[in-house]
């Protein structure tokens, strides 16, 4: 019997990559809503051979990847970048970097959670929203965004519909509806807010 040949660098190398680009090729695909058929029959391949790749069982060659990238809308980069933000983040209380935006004198402070880097596939913040301050007009992207309202009010608008928040509720939706937020409480909002960022 014969021994089982151990991976070489090259193999182990191979089987990263190609587990890098079928999560990002799958992440991409849903956060443009596309189901496994759409994206195949858009790209010229099937429907199998596409569900292999996004499982890491199937490898592109470069003219499907670059058909699919393209139906898709992302950079070729974006999926070879070889940072996948395996290393974990800790976040110290007192200690995550801060930005304030401010819109008409009142003031919005967004908590770094997760560093926008491009390591990660999920952006997280804790947005600190003044009374009477709100999102600088109507966002509209692809992704999805989830978030939880620790403390205060919101009003957060998706679609031309306005919802009522208070401390303790959560909330979920597509990104690419458009959607604002404003604190309609007499005191700060402060939220746990995720997304995808855009895939560039």
């Amino acid at each position: 019997m014969h021994a089982m040949q151990s991976r070489s660098d090259k193999d182990v190398l191979d089987a990263s990559t190609a587990e890098r680009l079928s999560t990002r090729l799958r992440l991409a695909r849903h956060m443009r809503g596309m189901t496994l058929k759409v994206l195949a029959d858009a790209a010229g391949c099937s429907e199998s051979l596409l569900s292999k790749i996004e499982n890491s069982k199937a490898y592109p060659s470069l003219p499907m990847l670059n058909r699919l990238v393209q139906v898709l809308g992302i950079g070729m980069g974006w999926m070879f970048e070889d940072r996948d933000g395996r290393d974990p983040v800790i976040a110290r209380a007192g200690q995550r970097s801060a930005a304030a935006l401010e819109a008409a004198g009142r003031r919005i402070t967004v908590e770094v959670v997760i560093p926008d880097s491009g390591e990660h596939l999920l952006q997280c913040n804790i947005l600190h929203v003044e009374a009477g301050a709100s999102s600088p007009g109507e966002q509209q992207h692809a992704g999805e965004e989830a978030g939880y309202l620790l403390d205060g009010r919101l009003e957060l608008t998706i679609a031309g519909r306005a919802h009522q928040l208070s401390a303790g509720d959560a909330f979920a939706f597509r990104s690419d509806q458009p959607h604002s937020f404003r604190n309609t409480g007499p005191t700060r909002a402060s939220i746990f807010w995720v997304s995808t960022p855009p895939l560039t």
